[in-house]
């Protein structure tokens, strides 16, 4: 639901007061703080990413312990970046189903099996010929 124009300029009027009172708080309610953070974690899993498969390579002609570390410092920094990266574009958060036509169920396996069955019944009968 859209605002209304004279809503939208209370809003506005809000939101200056709130950053000429208190600009820290105001920022830290805008989010871009968090964004920021959640990019450089991202951009350090991406170094530590790195590293880790320098020290699996490395590890390979040195000892075998530090190919397990390279992996394990890889396999961290994976789930740290993806995660991190999925707070910065948005994406993996919940959706809100939008009104409006839904298409038809989509019927299960088992009722297709269940036609299947049916049909194969009817040629061994011999009406479906």
């Amino acid at each position: 639901m859209a605002l209304s124009d004279q809503e939208r300029k209370l809003l506005e009027q809000l939101e200056a007061s709130l950053m000429a009172e208190d600009p820290k708080f105001a920022q830290t309610l805008s989010g871009a703080g968090s964004v920021r953070i959640h990019r450089r974690r991202a951009t350090l899993a991406g170094l530590g990413f790195l590293a880790g498969l320098l020290l699996l390579v490395v590890g390979v002609s040195i000892h075998p312990a530090v190919s397990i570390l390279g992996f394990v410092l890889m396999l961290a920094s994976a789930i740290i970046g993806v995660s991190s990266w999925q707070r910065v574009t948005g994406e993996g958060q919940p959706r809100v189903p939008t009104p409006g036509p839904q298409s038809p169920p989509k019927p299960s396996s088992q009722d297709f099996m269940e036609r299947l069955e049916e049909q194969w019944r009817k040629r061994q009968d011999g009406k479906d010929l």
